[in-house]
């Protein structure tokens, strides 16, 4: 009986998963999107070796407020495998 209700839990969160998963797909585009807009790729291609984040947010024409913005964006794309941490 217990592991009928074990499968069924383990069934039900697989499918809450699936339905999270497909509701939030768009973040990676939005994101990727927002980076080329922002012309993310190009400066730290200019830059020519590993940006650290201040600099970056630094080369940006944001306000510097934003930098917990870019932080996350970069977390983003980080993890989609648009860029890599070193």
């Amino acid at each position: 009986m217990e592991c009928k209700s074990e499968e069924r839990v383990s069934k039900l969160l697989g499918a809450q998963t699936h339905v999270w998963n497909h509701i939030f797909s768009f973040i990676n585009s939005m994101s990727l999107k927002c980076a080329i807009d922002l012309d993310i790729p190009d400066i730290i291609h200019k830059y020519g070796e590993p940006m650290p984040l201040s600099q970056l947010t630094a080369s940006l024409s944001l306000n510097p407020s934003k930098a917990n913005c870019i932080y996350r964006l970069m977390r983003i794309l980080t993890h989609s495998g648009f860029f890599s941490q070193l």
